[in-house]
């Protein structure tokens, strides 16, 4: 397993290297993560839903995705209560103290998808989440000490040295653990560091000589790292690329499976633009496009409160164009309508007008993996669907794209304006599909020669690389083993 002295130190990207790098030693390696928090979600084979950094790390295993590979996701709604999704499906909803207290309950289901997803492999890698050192958290922990203890796991921890005080951080984890948990922790590792390694092998003794834990190594920063999805909102930046088609991005507070946006970041031609609240989207977008949302009355709210709807209205003036994913999409509609409470209070709101269409908000959810076809352009999509709700109106009679494959049946997905510069659509990745993103940004003006997963994973090679140079991992191994090769 491995833990972290703290949230976003890097371990769901080494463990995506470490995947990748046993995966190519010959490897049936499996990624686990007990317990997520990440509205930035992917649908599996077994048409489920995980966090979008355990598909990742699929991929980097060579291996199909699978709901037990993240067995409880917690998705933010608001910012003390979150969608709780075990074993791909929607449990509920709970505030935090509530979840707080029963997250025990869930114990006997992550154990049982732990122990299908290491049905025949050769090795899992179980990563933890946030730090095993929030003991205020310890009871019913099922996502640090609490998992290791209860699966019997060996614990590699991970410390930030970018961030700075790593020193503290590990020795500080190694002091307020109660000694059952500390002798868990097997040994420890160092990431992002900028420079000569060897300048902290002074560092490496003082954690070694005050924890008793094992080095792993001194992990060098990692430059490619960015070409690869982000696991949350964090990893987004604000402004990327300097190419001559700008396309601008809201962020909402609740935004949602933004890795639709990754291939148009790598696109040389392209300027992305995120803007935060309290910023104006900028008057020259050649495209505003508006991502998925966990919570799109929440977040239609949120973009009003900005000043963003006079933005885009007068975006639209201009002769702009606007593009809607999934929540985005029913944002761009005459209305939002809850008539369960589902988002909260029941009722209806107004959304955009920008698409005559409307939406209802519905309890089932719809989750599946897509292919189709761009109706404009001919150019083949795929990616997924993951959502609740329908929606009709009248500019769904210009659909964005034809779907096919549900009982060998094709339907209609999304609308489009009638002048064709404002579309919607329900599709998540598509703009991962090489054809249809160049043919979408010639219409903006903007060339294209991005292989987008020949990028992701050559990425992924270079990263297993990047560790094979820097992390002991015949000692990883040892330790998976059961035992303990020191340092």
């Amino acid at each position: 397993m491995i833990q972290g002295t703290g949230s976003n130190v890097g371990k769901s990207l080494i463990v995506a290297g470490l995947c990748r790098l046993f995966a190519n030693r010959g490897l049936i390696v499996r990624p686990f993560k007990p317990q997520n928090m990440s509205n930035n979600a992917a649908v599996t084979a077994d048409d489920g839903e995980i966090g979008r950094a355990q598909a990742l790390q699929a991929l980097a295993a060579r291996v199909a995705t699978s709901v037990h590979m993240n067995p409880v996701l917690l998705k933010p709604e608001t910012d003390t209560g979150a969608q709780v999704i075990v074993q791909g499906m929607r449990a509920g909803t709970m505030k935090a103290r509530e979840y707080g207290s029963r997250k025990a309950e869930f114990v006997p289901k992550v154990l049982e998808s732990f122990a299908i997803t290491s049905e025949g492999a050769d090795l899992v890698l179980v990563e933890g989440a946030g730090s095993p050192a929030e003991i205020n958290l310890r009871a019913g922990d099922i996502a640090n000490m609490g998992f290791a203890e209860a699966a019997d796991l060996p614990v590699a921890i991970c410390g930030d040295i970018d961030r700075g005080g790593v020193i503290a951080s590990l020795v500080g984890t190694h002091a307020v653990l109660n000694e059952a948990e500390r002798g868990r922790i097997k040994a420890f590792f160092i990431n992002r560091f900028r420079g000569d390694p060897s300048l902290f092998d002074d560092g490496v003794r003082e954690i070694a000589a005050r924890t008793g834990w094992a080095s792993l190594g001194v992990v060098p920063w990692f430059d490619a790292a960015g070409k690869l999805p982000a696991e949350d909102a964090l990893g987004l930046e604000g402004g990327q690329g300097k190419g001559r088609v700008k396309i601008v991005v809201p962020v909402t507070s609740r935004i949602a499976n933004f890795d639709d946006l990754d291939p148009l970041r790598m696109e040389e031609d392209v300027t992305l633009q995120l803007v935060r609240g309290g910023e104006a989207l900028p008057g020259d977008a050649d495209l505003v496009l508006l991502p998925g949302s966990k919570s799109t009355v929440g977040d239609l709210a949120y973009f009003r409160r900005q000043g963003w709807d006079v933005d885009l209205a007068a975006h639209v003036r201009r002769g702009g164009r606007v593009l809607g994913i999934c929540g985005g999409y029913q944002m761009l509609g005459r209305t939002i309508s809850d008539p369960h409470g589902i988002e909260g209070e029941a009722g209806s709101v107004e959304g955009l007008g920008l698409l005559d269409v409307e939406t209802e908000l519905t309890p089932e959810k719809r989750l599946v993996s897509t292919h189709g076809r761009h109706r404009v352009s001919g150019e083949a999509i795929s990616g997924y669907e993951i959502h609740i709700g329908r929606t009709e109106g009248g500019d769904r009679a210009r659909p964005f794209a034809t779907i096919s494959g549900e009982a060998t049946r094709e339907h209609a997905d999304g609308a489009v304006s009638a002048d064709g510069r404002i579309a919607g659509t329900y599709v998540h990745g598509l703009f991962g599909a090489d054809g249809f993103r160049k043919a979408f940004l010639g219409e903006l003006g903007a060339g294209s020669s991005l292989a987008y997963d020949s990028v992701i994973d050559r990425t992924l090679d270079d990263l297993a690389a990047h560790l094979e140079a820097s992390f002991d991992v015949d000692a990883l191994l040892c330790l998976a083993r059961g035992g303990v090769r020191k340092a």
